[in-house]
């Protein structure tokens, strides 16, 4: 894939996410940074992301709801995009249908933002074929794995929270069915960078590769 994508797998620590954000704030060139987040209804931190984004020239700030998906015009003359985390299923209805104005663009995306990034994206859910693959507290609201189309930034799904929400065995689970060719599980304080293609894990934890193998999967 093209460009610049940042994906971080989630974490509170303000001074680590900034860390693995510095690709992106460096990509923006001392332009300004489209901050994109939802509103599940529950209200939205916008202080938490502004801190994450603080080493960026500019923010604009774009709210999104229910019936209020983002458009071109939100991020039209910004230097990149990031999308902030929340509910990952919300996000991926709101935020994927701009996929088209995104594409230019460097990206960072913050759990459910990495999530969506991929071209075949994991949204959620806790169970598949009748059987438990994630802690049911992961399941995004979902009972099913579910997997949708995302952004297209990554040739590869992406789950997060990994090692701390135990979400690698989803990932498994979708590579074993079929659903996504390959995937990455990545910690929170983790960052998956992929630059015009290339692939390198920075952070404080791991953001371990699932591949299809003969007789199931491998994971390295």
């Amino acid at each position: 894939m093209v460009g610049l994508s940042v994906l971080v797998g989630g974490g509170r620590d303000e001074t680590q996410v900034r860390a693995l954000l510095a690709p992106f704030v460096a990509a923006l060139a001392g332009g300004e940074a489209a901050c994109v987040v939802v509103d599940d209804g529950e209200g939205v931190d916008l202080d938490r992301w502004r801190g994450v984004l603080a080493d960026a020239a500019a923010v604009r700030t774009v709210v999104l709801e229910e019936g209020r998906p983002l458009i071109a015009e939100d991020v039209a003359g910004s230097a990149g995009v990031f999308v902030a985390g929340g509910l990952t299923p919300l996000y991926a209805e709101l935020v994927v249908p701009a996929r088209a104005a995104l594409a230019a663009l460097p990206y960072a995306g913050f759990s459910a933002g990495a999530a969506i990034a991929a071209e075949r994206a994991i949204v959620g859910g806790w169970t598949y074929d009748a059987r438990q693959v994630a802690p049911e507290d992961a399941g995004e609201d979902l009972d099913d794995l579910t997997v949708v189309a995302g952004l297209g930034r990554v040739d590869f799904a992406v789950d997060v929270h990994a090692a701390q929400w135990g979400t690698l065995p989803r990932a498994v689970a979708a590579v074993r069915a079929g659903l996504v060719t390959q995937a990455r599980a990545i910690d929170e304080h983790t960052a998956v960078v992929v630059r015009d293609g290339v692939v390198e894990v920075v952070g404080a934890g791991s953001a371990l590769q699932v591949r299809p193998a003969e007789g199931g999967v491998l994971v390295s």
